[in-house]
């Protein structure tokens, strides 16, 4: 079968600006914090939390690739996906394939209970931010379980970070694609013989 070369528009300008500010935002709130900057930290984990809800609401209403029903996938696809990468035939998607997809809602999900969890420890420590009014009503057990919650969920995201990045050069590698420009460029350049979705 010959192979074809296609050039198409994948990621949108929101997506990308998310993409590449989120990644900038999380590096600088976390050294923030390791400098014991901690208004500065705050302030950054707002702006965070802001950015992550922008993404959460362009999931339903941006472009067709940005949407969440896109890069839903049943449980047999996701299979059937890492069967075809053992395979060394990888079925190709155009935006995110299953394996992307589940480290997406990952990342999604981590991000999410950290800043729920950063804005807990805000309001019963600090008695700041939306939550203050828990203050006075949990215990300082609970308060700083909150606090120590924070920190380990922030490490076990820094774990899924570099699963993440091994992810993207194994998929460009087997789809002869450069992830990294298409999410600088928004478009993505792909040669290959494989079925597409």
């Amino acid at each position: 079968m010959n192979a074809t070369v296609e050039k198409i528009k994948i990621w949108d300008l929101p997506v990308r600006l998310f993409h590449w500010t989120l990644v900038l935002g999380f590096v600088t709130a976390y050294l923030l914090a390791d400098n014991h900057l901690l208004n500065w930290h705050v302030l950054m984990g707002y702006f965070l939390c802001g950015l992550l809800a922008f993404r959460f609401v362009w999931g339903f209403i941006g472009n067709q690739y940005a949407r969440f029903k896109s890069f839903i996938f049943t449980p047999a696809e996701t299979v059937a996906y890492m069967k075809s990468l053992r395979a060394k035939a990888p079925i190709h998607y155009y935006g995110h394939n299953p394996a992307g997809a589940l480290m997406v809602f990952a990342l999604m999900a981590a991000l999410t209970m950290i800043f729920l969890s950063g804005l807990l420890s805000l309001g019963t420590i600090d008695f700041e931010g939306p939550f203050s009014f828990l203050g006075n009503v949990v215990s300082d057990e609970t308060s700083y379980f909150f606090r120590h919650l924070h920190d380990w969920l922030v490490n076990g995201t820094l774990l899924l970070i570099p699963l993440h990045l091994l992810g993207v050069i194994q998929g460009g590698l087997q789809h002869k694609e450069n992830l990294v420009r298409a999410m600088v460029t928004g478009w993505k350049v792909t040669v290959t013989s494989a079925q597409k979705h």
